[in-house]
């Protein structure tokens, strides 16, 4: 199976610029990445059609944007093969989940207790 570099960039209507007469190369992942297509009709879906909060409102939109969040969850519990919904936990970016699972961590060390020797031989 060859990977077509083509049918890729194509994906991202980004990169079907050019920049300096060459076409885009993006190596700036860290900072922001690029949207394929399918990713940025859904995000214009949500906005036309659900732009609400989640989890918070009792009307109309706020019950709407609640059911795709959830049926997203859904999806993704499914294709990934995880137990429970609630385990898929979505964030603002890479840095916010970094830091959730650094506190999660820092939660868990707190209760337990290390027990340490130090040994000391000289030669």
């Amino acid at each position: 199976m060859a990977f077509d570099v083509q049918k890729i960039r194509a994906d991202f209507p980004i990169l079907s610029r050019e920049v300096n007469g060459y076409p885009l190369v993006y190596l700036d992942n860290a900072a922001t990445s690029q949207k394929p297509r399918a990713v940025i009709d859904s995000i214009v879906h949500y906005y036309t059609n659900y732009n609400a909060n989640i989890h918070r409102g009792v009307h109309s939109l706020s019950q709407e944007a609640t059911d795709a969040y959830e049926l997203a969850r859904k999806k993704l519990q499914d294709h990934f093969n995880i137990k429970n919904a609630y385990e898929v936990i979505f964030t603002s970016g890479t840095t916010h989940g970094i830091n959730l699972v650094a506190s999660g961590f820092t939660k868990i060390l707190k209760k337990i207790r290390i027990k340490y020797r130090c040994m000391y031989h000289t030669v």
